[in-house]
């Protein structure tokens, strides 16, 4: 599979973030990524539904996914506003799903691709019963809450691992999304390693180098053999 890239809004400049959004999709972005936090289940609180509805028609116009992720407390409360919003994609933590293939149901039953996340400690095991009712699995390369953090070596192997279990189940199509902690220097261990979708924000959206010049690399980086 070609890799996607998924910046997260996160690291973006808030006072321009439609520009920078728009600069992320020219510069060929697959995806936006959207880090929804309550401040309970992660100690941050950013954003609502608002910014998912302002941030649609620049995602549709050019055909990129608007991908969420939901690190909240509770999802299935909230699911039908971004769902209503404009989100593509939402994926819910199974940390916070007690019903979790009911919580997928819902989510898959406003039209809307459906992805389960899991936080670097949660094991492996705990999505055997819900691989064949997710669209992608999004493995958490840190600890959820904040950016600019440092990837998490042995998530490389996990990521490892999430993949040949996906193939031996013939879930191939199943993506495999890493967040946390994603540059040039490890993009091409984690692709090789299995992943289909890289969301990065602060090596996206920084003072350094252009979205443009961030997003280049990257992809030129993933390319690579690791």
């Amino acid at each position: 599979m070609t890799v996607k890239i998924a910046p997260s809004i996160l690291s973006a400049d808030f006072s321009r973030l439609g520009e920078q959004v728009q600069e992320a999709i020219a510069a060929g972005a697959e995806y936006i990524h959207v880090d929804i936090m309550d401040g309970h289940f992660v100690p941050n609180l950013t954003i609502g539904p608002p910014i998912v509805r302002a941030l649609k028609p620049l995602t549709q116009a050019a055909g990129v996914l608007l991908d969420t992720h939901l690190m909240i407390e509770q999802p299935e409360r909230l699911i039908p506003d971004f769902a209503e919003a404009g989100a593509d994609q939402i994926t819910v933590h199974v940390e916070t799903c007690p019903h979790l293939h009911r919580t997928i149901q819902q989510i898959k039953s406003l039209s809307v691709r459906a992805g389960v996340t899991l936080n670097p400690a949660t094991p492996l095991e705990t999505l055997s019963e819900i691989l064949p009712f997710v669209d992608l699995v999004l493995i958490m390369s840190v600890n959820p809450g904040f950016g600019g953090q440092a990837y998490i070596p042995t998530m490389t192997d996990k990521i490892r691992r999430l993949r040949d279990y996906l193939n031996e189940r013939q879930l191939a199509r199943v993506e495999i999304e890493v967040d946390g902690g994603i540059d040039v220097e490890n993009a091409a261990e984690v692709v090789n390693a299995g992943a289909t979708i890289l969301v990065s924000g602060s090596h996206i959206f920084n003072k350094y180098q252009s979205v443009l010049a961030n997003i280049v690399a990257l992809r030129a980086a993933a390319s690579r053999e690791a």
